[in-house]
C-alpha cells in the first residue's frame, strides 16, 4: 500500500474548492484514471467518479463534436446549490412526523418507552418517514427546539447500595401492606403483574396457584428470591418451583429489570393502597407495548403471542 492510499481518510467529507482544483488540473493534463487522481486528492475513486460526472458539462470541440469536461468552478456552483437545498437548514421540519408523533406519546401518561425505544418503533412502523438518531433527538430535547422537556421522560432511577442488610424481621412491618407480585417470561420479557393484598405467604402462593390455572399453558417453571413471602410456594401445583441463591439478584436479572421498569409507575417507598388493578394493568401494558432495543425493537406482548402459539 502506498503512503497516499494509506492517508486516505476512512469517513467521508466533502471536496472542497481546492480538491476540486485538483481534479481538473490531472484531468486536463491527460490523467484520466481515477484511482490516480483519488490517490492524490486524498478520498475514494468513486467518489471522483461521481465528482466528475456531476461537474461535466458538454463543449464542442473545433469540429463541433460533443464531448464532456470537468470543470472544478462549475462543481462548485453545483455542489454549493445542493446545500442550500439540503434538509439540515430546517431539520425539524424535515423530521416533522416523526417530532409530533414523538411530542403525543410521551405527554401521554401511562407509557414507558425511551427515546431510544421510540426511534426503533418510528422505523420499524413508519419506514417511509425520515428518522433522526437517538442522540439528535436528545440534542433538540436538551437545546429546547421541541415541546417536550427531559421531565416528561422515564424517570432514570439511580442504584444504591444499601451497606447495612436489614433482617427479616424489618421486612415483617410491611407484610400486611398491599404489594405487586410480578413474573417474567425469560425468552420475549412479558411481564405478568398481580396486585396482592398483603405480604403473607399464603397470600403469595394462593394467588400465582389462581393464575398458573387460568393460564396453565403459560407457565413451566418460576424462580424466586428467598423471601419469607415465598415459603409456601412449594404448594404449587402444575409448575416446578425454584429458589434462587440467598442475595444473588443476578440468577433472575431479567425479572429484576422489569422491577425497575416498573418503578416510573410505582416509586419505591410509597404505599399501594390506591392503586387499583385497572392502573397496574395500565402500568402493566405499557412495559409490555415497548418496542424494546433488546427484543430488535419489537414488543414484548407480540413475541409472547408467537411464543405461545409456536
Amino acid at each position: 500500500m502506498t503512503n497516499s492510499n494509506s492517508s486516505i481518510s476512512k469517513h467521508y467529507h466533502q471536496l472542497t474548492s481546492v480538491q476540486r482544483g485538483q481534479i481538473q488540473a490531472m484531468l486536463d493534463s491527460g490523467i484520466t484514471s481515477r484511482t490516480v487522481i483519488a490517490q492524490e486528492v486524498g478520498c475514494h475513486k468513486s467518489t471522483i467518479s461521481r465528482e466528475i460526472k456531476r461537474g461535466s458539462v458538454l463543449q464542442r470541440d473545433s469540429s463541433y463534436l460533443l464531448y464532456e469536461h470537468y470543470y472544478a468552478d462549475t462543481a462548485q456552483i453545483y455542489y454549493e446549490k445542493r446545500r442550500q437545498n439540503c434538509y439540515q437548514r430546517n431539520p425539524l421540519k424535515h423530521y416533522a412526523v416523526f417530532l409530533r408523533m414523538l411530542s403525543r406519546r410521551f405527554k401521554a401518561k401511562f407509557d414507558a418507552t425511551s427515546i431510544d425505544e421510540f426511534v426503533g418503533e418510528f422505523k420499524r412502523t413508519m419506514p417511509g418517514y425520515p428518522c433522526p438518531s437517538t442522540p439528535t433527538v436528545y440534542r433538540y430535547i436538551d437545546h429546547g427546539l421541541l415541546d417536550i422537556s427531559n421531565i416528561d421522560l422515564p424517570i432514570k432511577l439511580k442504584r444504591r447500595r444499601n451497606k447495612r442488610r436489614h433482617s427479616h424481621g424489618g421486612h415483617a412491618l410491611h407484610k400486611n401492606q398491599p404489594a405487586l407480585m410480578t413474573l417474567t417470561e425469560r425468552t420475549t420479557r412479558f411481564e405478568v403483574v398481580i396486585k396482592i393484598p398483603d405480604y403473607r405467604a399464603s397470600t403469595c402462593q394462593r394467588l400465582l396457584q389462581k393464575e398458573i390455572d387460568r393460564h396453565p399453558a403459560w407457565f413451566k417453571s418460576i424462580t424466586f428470591d428467598n423471601g419469607s413471602e415465598f415459603a409456601d410456594m412449594t404448594k404449587i401445583k402444575g409448575c416446578q418451583i425454584y429458589f434462587a441463591h440467598p442475595y444473588s439478584p443476578w440468577e433472575r436479572g431479567t425479572n429484576e429489570n422489569c422491577n425497575g421498569l416498573l418503578r416510573q409507575f410505582f416509586p419505591k417507598g410509597k404505599s399501594m393502597k390506591d392503586k387499583s388493578k385497572a392502573y397496574v394493568q395500565q402500568a402493566t401494558d405499557a412495559i409490555n407495548h415497548k418496542y424494546r432495543r433488546i427484543l430488535q425493537y419489537q414488543t414484548a406482548e407480540e413475541l409472547f403471542k408467537q411464543y405461545i402459539s409456536s
